[in-house]
């Protein structure tokens, strides 16, 4: 009966076509069966949320992944929005930067980010940090509705 769940959604607020790259090619490595879509700013990422403009019939997210280091609008502004909407407020946000300024991490926090995870610098530091992310967020955790 597990086959009938749709896929889950995950939004990846990504501006460096490398890092998204990176992140589609971790998912398939570890054989996620998740489905990823990706705003390149932050502007994209709260239209696909809201489901605005060319996002009208966008999918439900259920787990975004945002940099904060974004154009147009950046992550922390981004996360501000997410969680100033009711029909987002409880959606689960993890950092993903390469920023590991300690006013970025509180920032996040303070913010109510659910985690912040520093980009790692390589491959194999990059599969074994969504393959977790993948793990806990995805599998283990109980998300709300």
């Amino acid at each position: 009966m597990d086959n009938l769940k749709p896929k889950l959604e995950i939004l990846l607020v990504e501006d460096n076509p490398a890092d998204v790259r990176l992140v589609c090619d971790a998912f398939e490595e570890i054989h996620a069966d998740r489905h990823l879509s990706v705003a390149p700013d932050g502007e994209d990422a709260l239209n696909f949320l809201f489901r605005r403009g060319v996002h009208i019939n966008a999918p439900r997210v259920d787990l975004v992944l945002l940099d904060l280091n974004l154009p147009i609008m950046n992550g922390h502004a981004v996360l501000r929005e997410i969680r100033a909407h009711p029909d987002t407020r409880l959606l689960p946000v993890i950092i993903l930067s390469s920023s590991n300024a300690r006013k970025d991490v509180q920032q996040a926090y303070e913010l109510h980010a659910n985690g912040y995870i520093r980009k790692p610098l390589d491959l194999d530091g990059t599969y074994k940090a969504i393959d977790s992310l993948n793990t806990f967020w995805l599998d283990v955790a109980e998300r709300p509705s």
